[in-house]
């Protein structure tokens, strides 16, 4: 099954570039029309506090609480002529506090496993460089998008570093093949961007197929290496009041199959997708269902949603210590990698949007582990403060017991648990 698919793998990659160089042959390359620009941007300051429980293993690097500042700012830049685009997105980075210095203290592995700085050690390009890193302070810049596209009534072809987003997922997303979002992330206005290939065509019947490639490097070697790319097809689809998707992708040299769809079902809306890969030892499913639904509560616009997640990678004993986990390798890669964000297999999550004021929504929602009985609490608030000015806030509470995924996990020392206690964030953001 691996072999066909690796041919599958060179046929999708073939296909694109000749899809490119004949829409480049029909337009002559010619860059007809008017050109017409677009600048804007960003700056985010936030504020970033975390507590930790007397029996962290954090507490011993960093004292029983971590407190940060960061500076985010983000310039897009658009250039269309004709059928043509190119876009470009410049980022400078700036953090100091607590945490930038003891996470630095922290295993390589493990500093991927916390995100601690932006890097492209795994994307085709390196476009990311680190101005300083020592003591409590950090500073980066980097390009996280830089494409060209070229658009028809039908079709759209883009190379370069861009953002795709699948699946039908709200919290959990196992469709959401390249580069997904934490569940439980704040900010999620911008996804980065990685080095791929696309491509998108549109049917008459209102379907469309897109078709992507996304080049990567081997972390551990800095190799460009095959078996580290992502190439995929998904098929959209329209029957009657029902949208479905299908999906063949070929993901880490491991073969992906995925079902999804939504239909809207008495005024609510169902959501899934099913998702199976077949790997170099097992065939793993993932599925995620759920349903949302919007009603006024007084004079109030409210929207809640309600979601399963089951995570065939996760452990099936729901023991999380170090020794536990490395007999998961395949979990472990997945977390590294930032393909999934869960060490359990059985999750429901839940969330209720208020509409305060039409400026003003609060948000609460939960995570929680069925299995081993832990959960995280997020409180979310969104004031648009003005037209160009908004506040993101959150406070996280995570709950269960010593060795559960939210309560904190084994850290392999004697009653030492990778554990945190409640958090909070603060940001600004100014758009121009």
């Amino acid at each position: 099954m691996a072999g066909s698919w690796t041919t599958f793998n060179k046929m999708l990659r073939n296909a694109l570039v000749v899809v490119t160089a004949i829409t480049c042959a029909q337009t002559q390359c010619a860059f007809a029309g008017e050109t017409d620009y677009e600048f804007g941007g960003h700056s985010k300051t936030r504020l970033l506090g975390q507590s930790f429980p007397d029996n962290s293993l954090f507490q011993s690097l960093t004292g029983s609480s971590a407190l940060d500042l960061e500076t985010d700012v983000r310039l897009n830049f658009e250039v269309d002529r004709g059928p043509w685009s190119f876009d470009i997105a410049y980022q400078f980075f700036a953090g100091y506090g607590d945490r930038i210095e003891y996470t630095r203290q922290l295993p390589d592995a493990a500093q991927e496993l916390f995100n601690r700085l932006p890097n492209d050690n795994h994307r085709l390009w390196n476009l990311t460089d680190v101005l300083r890193d020592e003591g409590k302070f950090a500073a980066l810049h980097r390009l996280d998008r830089l494409a060209i596209s070229y658009t028809s009534e039908k079709a759209v072809i883009r190379a370069g570093r861009q953002a795709i987003t699948w699946g039908n997922g709200l919290f959990f997303s196992p469709m959401d093949i390249v580069n997904p979002f934490d569940p439980a992330a704040i900010d999620t206005e911008y996804k980065s961007g990685d080095d791929m290939l696309y491509g998108q065509y549109l049917r008459n019947s209102g379907d469309d197929i897109q078709a992507a490639v996304v080049f990567r490097r081997n972390i551990l070697t800095g190799d460009v290496e095959s078996d580290q790319y992502t190439s995929a097809i998904k098929y959209h689809g329209i029957a009657g009041e029902a949208e479905y998707d299908l999906l063949v992708a070929e993901s880490y040299d491991n073969t992906t199959l995925g079902i999804g769809g939504n239909r809207s079902i008495g005024g609510a809306v169902w959501r899934g997708d099913l998702v199976v890969t077949d790997t170099d030892t097992d065939t793993v499913t993932e599925l995620v269902t759920n349903f949302s639904y919007s009603w006024m509560w007084g004079s109030k616009n409210v929207s809640g949603a309600i979601e399963y997640y089951y995570n065939g990678f996760g452990q099936a004993n729901g023991n999380y210590s170090p020794a536990d986990l490395a007999q998961n390798p395949e979990l472990l890669q997945r977390l590294a990698r930032g393909q999934t964000f869960s060490l359990g297999r059985h999750y429901v999550a839940g969330g209720v949007t208020i509409e305060l004021t039409p400026l003003w929504m609060l948000t609460p929602n939960i995570f929680a582990n069925v299995e081993d009985g832990s959960a995280l609490l997020q409180v979310l608030t969104r004031n648009n403060l003005s037209e160009n000015m908004e506040f993101l806030g959150a406070l996280n509470f995570p709950l269960g017991p010593d060795g559960s995924e939210y309560g904190g996990i084994p850290s392999g020392t004697v009653d030492q648990y990778l554990s945190v206690s409640a958090s909070l964030f603060a940001q600004l953001a100014i758009y121009f």
